[in-house]
């Protein structure tokens, strides 16, 4: 992002992006408002008709007049069933654009955030919170949104047939407003406590669902089955408690409504008694107190929706709060593979204090670097700063004398090829899993790159070739095949930069003869790479060496040399990493 960027986001309101793609469809809300003046206007079609019906037609005993009153009120509820169906429809496309405007964003948002939050990806919570809204959105209760400042203009329209129906009328609505209320009010922890367990409960079952093998072998699945279990019991205590709150407010909600309604028209059959009111008055305002009540008992009836979607919207803006969207770069000319590492510190995603500390060092076009160390010294580490996922705290990595956040992010996943330590594949087919997901591989390109890999033959023996399906945790491919694949998709592309963190942890011995093939592919065409190794036969490529130890460099230099300073074995690791 870049700095007038940021001084732009500074001291912006909370949730000021999300707002901007409210209201850029405010002509839509509009259209829909000057839609909703008409049909609540033609909602008193019903009550003057009613009016009409028994003050003119029963007196005046006219068919004529019926005949007329009765073919005028079906054309003018015709028009009304229109106008609120093109109403539906207009906000349902508000919706989808609301949507559709920030996909991208949200989606780039979540991806950010899994690099500042340890597991903040894990469910994409967020995404799930704009779905919400979307919804929420089509739902009738948004209309009723619409409806509701009507309602106190038809109580006004009551109160002009009688005072005291008005008054029964206006203090009927305000119980009902109350009741809204205290419905927001006691069942929003509950829910909120439901949704949060719920999507713990999601998460433990998913990973339970991708390491099945494993619970199954190792007896794990009773264990496994509680912890989910728990979970999934809190959740559901939170949801009964929150339906149950929630469902006692409609219940009493819609049985008020109702006994107000006969309310209403026995108060009006007692002022008709009195000679203070018509029958037609009585019945027209019966029926006005039900339109005029039906907004509010419709968003009491679809409260947890609503509350969902106002959950989302914190949730969302949080996250776009927090994460802002990233400036336009410069386009920088491709890079030859330049490294300049410079006094980086990098802190982990859910810690404190960094892991890398203080460090330095330099590969030249042409390299191939080893980086070494005992288990926790901050490889790993290191190479997801390489590679951008991880953000230096201190310092700088620079490509060719640009620093990393000035290439956008993904012209810099195509320059910087690749392979973790945990290999993942995703759902979809080998050639587009080599091909990083791309909707339409180069065909090419993916064979080139599972050839440098050595991994055509063992693609083609597949059933479907290239062709052949893979779900998120490889299928039916081992270890091995899966690291052969991976490696295939870092080498797409022709990256100019390959950063291998224990490529060889799988691989037979055919395996890692063709990793070194492909590190020495990348040192004769004049490209970098640096792996990241326990075992010998990874840095038999490499010219260089890095030694770390608890984040820091012990030695850098040529690989014999830094053997011999800090192995007391190392003509044997060297001829090991020969065989």
């Amino acid at each position: 992002m870049t700095t007038a960027h940021k001084s732009q986001l500074q001291g912006a309101p909370k949730g000021a992006e999300l707002r901007r793609a409210w209201w850029s469809n405010g002509g839509l809300f509009l259209f829909v408002g000057l839609f909703s003046i008409f049909t609540n206007l033609l909602l008193l079609t019903g009550p003057l008709y009613m009016l009409q019906v028994y003050d003119r037609v029963l007196s005046s005993r006219s068919v004529e007049t019926l005949v007329a009153l009765t073919l005028l009120v079906a054309f003018l509820f015709g028009v009304m069933g229109v106008l609120d169906m093109v109403r539906a429809r207009v906000m349902s496309r508000a919706a989808a654009r609301f949507q559709s405007k920030l996909d991208r964003r949200v989606f780039d948002a979540v991806i950010q955030k899994s690099a500042i939050v340890p597991g903040g990806a894990s469910g994409a919570k967020e995404l799930h919170d704009l779905s919400a809204i979307q919804r929420a959105m089509t739902s009738p209760a948004a209309l009723a949104f619409f409806d509701i400042p009507w309602t106190p203009i038809f109580l006004a329209g009551i109160a002009l047939f009688h005072p005291w129906l008005g008054i029964l009328a206006l203090a009927g609505g305000g119980i009902l407003i109350v009741v809204t209320l205290l419905n927001q009010w006691l069942t929003r922890l509950p829910q909120q406590s439901a949704a949060a367990t719920s999507m713990r409960a999601d998460n433990i079952a998913s990973q339970i669902q991708s390491e099945g093998e494993l619970i199954g072998a190792m007896g794990m699945r009773d264990a496994a089955f509680q912890r989910w279990r728990k979970y999934r019991a809190e959740a559901l205590e939170h949801s009964v408690a929150g339906t149950d709150r929630s469902g006692a407010f409609t219940s009493a909600s819609k049985t008020f409504r109702l006994f107000l309604q006969s309310a209403m028209l026995g108060l009006g059959a007692y002022l008709v008694l009195l000679n203070e009111l018509s029958p037609g008055a009585m019945i027209a305002g019966s029926i006005l107190l039900g339109r005029a009540l039906a907004p509010i008992e419709l968003l009491i009836g679809n409260w947890a929706l609503i509350q969902r979607a106002m959950t989302g919207w914190r949730g969302l803006a949080d996250l776009l709060d927090a994460i802002p969207p990233e400036g336009s770069r410069t386009a920088l000319p491709v890079p030859r593979g330049l490294i300049d590492v410079q006094q980086i510190s990098v802190v982990p995603p859910g810690l404190t204090s960094p892991v890398v500390r203080g460090l330095s060092f330099t590969v030249q076009p042409g390299q191939a670097v080893g980086v070494i160390g005992p288990s926790g010294a901050g490889k790993s580490t290191l190479a997801r700063a390489l590679t951008g996922a991880w953000p230096a705290a201190l310092g700088k990595i620079r490509l060719d004398g640009a620093a990393l956040d000035q290439y956008d992010p993904a012209t810099l996943g195509r320059h910087i090829g690749y392979l973790p330590q945990r290999v993942q594949m995703f759902e979809g087919t080998v050639a587009e899993n080599i091909a990083r997901l791309a909707e339409k591989p180069d065909d090419a390109a993916v064979v080139a790159a599972a050839k440098k890999a050595a991994a055509h033959e063992m693609i083609l023996s597949f059933p479907d070739g290239y062709d052949t399906q893979l779900s998120a945790h490889g299928g039916r491919l081992s270890g091995g095949q899966m690291q052969r694949i991976a490696l295939a998709r870092a080498l797409y592309g022709n990256p100019v930069v390959l950063v291998l963190d224990e490529p060889n942890s799988n691989l037979d011995h055919e395996g890692g003869e063709a990793l070194n093939q492909a590190i020495r592919s990348m040192k004769q065409e004049g490209k970098s790479a640096l792996i990241m190794a326990h075992r010998p036969a990874a840095i038999q490529e490499c010219d260089m060496l890095l030694m770390m130890d608890d984040g820091q460099r012990v030695a850098y230099g040529p690989r014999d040399e830094v053997l011999k300073k800090v192995t007391q074995n190392h003509t044997q690791l060297i001829q090991g990493g020969k065989q």
